[in-house]
């Protein structure tokens, strides 16, 4: 009788990195919120969005709404990412350049957040999308000033119109 040889299991396929960050992107808590401001713009029969996440880190989650925004029927999106990790602009930066749709263009900029966002008060985003939950006056204040509608952790504000 021969012994039957055991073969080591093969690998599970991977799942490509952007399913994989979308996924992730869809669990946080923020999605929803994001979802719903989306789509009372495009109620309001708007083609064209304008997003800023201001903690963006390596751009994965702004990437991912910008892609959502196409998916919803925006023609034209604009998005810009603030971080003050080198690294991690480096990161997105890259990650924006693997994107290939022309009705998205973004932009990553190494920056301080309170400098940033007092230059996006001058043309207010409609979205401002932000890791923070615990802001103080002075954060909450500049945020509500360059956007019309901010997303956080934990609140979501629309400004006054």
């Amino acid at each position: 009788m021969t012994a039957l040889r055991r073969m080591p299991a093969l690998p599970s396929p991977a799942l490509p990195r952007d399913i994989v960050a979308a996924r992730s992107v869809q669990a946080d808590p923020r999605w929803p919120a994001i979802v719903d401001a989306l789509a009372a713009l495009r109620e309001k029969h708007r083609h064209a969005v304008r997003i800023v996440d201001a903690d963006c880190g390596c751009g994965t989650f702004l990437i991912a709404v910008a892609r959502h925004a196409h998916g919803m029927g925006f023609t034209a999106i604009e998005g810009r990412g603030i971080d003050g990790s080198p690294a991690l602009i480096g990161r997105a930066r890259a990650a924006a350049m693997r994107l290939r749709d022309r009705a998205i263009g973004l932009r990553f900029d190494l920056a301080d957040m309170h400098t940033a966002l007092a230059d996006e008060a001058e043309f207010p985003a409609d979205i401002i999308v932000w890791h923070g939950a615990n802001a103080d006056d002075a954060v909450m204040a500049a945020l509500t000033a360059a956007a019309d509608r901010v997303i956080a952790d934990r609140i979501s504000r629309e400004r006054a119109a």
